[in-house]
């Protein structure tokens, strides 16, 4: 069997309202537009992983990509995982645990397109430990990409196990949450925000000196790449014993913001598991992104490898 892309991550039904501004404490709004969407930081990257690899690359032969997770016993889960199936993602080894419920979000998105989430993990913090099956997917595995919606220690399981194999690891440590450098010895590229970089680090980053002293510490702990996203103003690229260097995005205006990074990483990995350039895959999957944010939702915002291929073009 080829070598493929696995995401293991979380499921979550995306509970959307748009409001016209964040509520203040003690203060009630009247939101519009409420709808529920499929999401979850592991499902929108698997998602955005198999729509950004290109129509010449089977997700069934060539290049397969697995989707390792867990949901409830109830019908929303079983249907964000139908659909993931039917785009092209082998969810053959997505776990329905008895007696929980799929995870949730609710997301607010005020006038600028900016959200606030609160996450409920039911399934996906239940997802304690790999099975002998999705183990066996790991070790089949060229790159993991992995997040921080399930445990911390199933996703150190599955990196120790890609990385026996002689697989690449891709860390998004989103949403951010507190945990020892030294477990990130094991990860190949890291792809922060500013906000979860500094959580990190200790070091507030306001600009390029100060992106290059906490990349440093990332460094040293191990970690080769550091991708740091900037919002609009670009990525931030740090190799080990090189210097940074920005790498510009195009600039879109936003009408949701939700899924944004999920995109992002999932259309990185689909480009280096094809052998692409860092810096390459890097401008690929900021184009990913910036399409991304142009369209309410997060999966339903999801573009596909042709779109990106001819936005990138413009």
């Amino acid at each position: 069997m080829p070598r493929g892309i696995t995401i293991l991550g979380s499921v979550n039904l995306d509970h959307v309202v748009r409001v016209p501004h964040f509520p203040e404490p003690g203060e009630t709004l009247t939101g519009t537009h409420y709808e529920v969407f499929h999401g979850g930081k592991g499902a929108n990257q698997a998602l955005a992983t198999a729509r950004a690899l290109p129509a010449s690359v089977s997700c069934d032969a060539l290049l397969p990509v697995h989707f390792l997770a867990a949901i409830g016993q109830d019908a929303g889960g079983r249907a964000l995982v139908q659909a993931l199936s039917d785009d092209g993602i082998n969810t053959d080894h997505v776990l329905e645990l008895s007696g929980e419920r799929t995870g949730v979000a609710l997301i607010q998105v005020n006038a600028e397109g900016e959200n606030c989430i609160t996450i409920v993990p039911n399934a996906n913090g239940q997802f304690q430990a790999l099975t002998s099956e999705q183990a066996g997917v790991l070790a089949r595995t060229s790159w993991l990409l992995v997040q921080h919606e399930v445990p911390h220690a199933l996703n150190l399981a599955a990196i120790r196990q890609v990385k026996i194999s002689g697989g690449q690891v891709i860390l998004n440590p989103a949403p951010m949450r507190d945990f020892e450098l030294s477990m990130l010895t094991d990860v190949d590229i890291l792809t922060p925000n500013e906000t979860e970089l500094e959580a990190l680090t200790g070091i507030p980053v306001s600009d390029e000196t100060s992106l290059a002293a906490a990349c440093e510490i990332i460094h040293q702990a191990g970690v080769p790449t550091v991708l740091v996203t900037l919002g609009a103003r670009g990525v931030w690229l740090s190799q080990q014993h090189e210097d940074g260097v920005l790498i510009p995005g195009k600039t879109v205006t936003a009408v949701d913001t939700t899924g944004a990074g999920d995109t992002f990483n999932g259309a990185l990995v689909s480009q280096l598991a094809q052998g692409t350039s860092i810096k390459n895959a890097i401008r690929y999957a900021q184009a990913a992104a910036a399409l991304a944010v142009t369209v309410a939702g997060a999966q339903p915002a999801i573009p596909r490898a042709p779109d990106i291929k001819k936005f990138l073009e413009q």
